[in-house]
């Protein structure tokens, strides 16, 4: 597994990362769906939020999505024209 953006970040990575490839291999793949891990990765998250301000790339970022932003998603129609 590799580190984090923040060296901080790094131990709730692992963590999260052990959770999520235990339940995608031991549940998921067998079908059951339930979400696990989740309070892991709400706590990676915020740390990776407080590594990103820190690092200004969260700046970054915000500047990229104004220069390109994601396009809106695609409706489809399942009407036959």
């Amino acid at each position: 597994m590799s580190s984090s953006i923040g060296t901080e970040c790094t131990d709730l990575k692992q963590k999260y990362d052990t959770c999520f490839n235990k339940w995608y291999s031991e549940k998921f793949l067998k079908g059951d769906t339930t979400p696990e891990c989740e309070d892991l990765f709400k706590d990676y998250k915020a740390c990776v939020m407080v590594a990103l301000k820190e690092k200004q790339i969260d700046t970054l970022l915000a500047d990229a999505r104004k220069e390109s932003p994601f396009p809106p998603p695609s409706s489809s129609s399942n009407s036959e024209a």
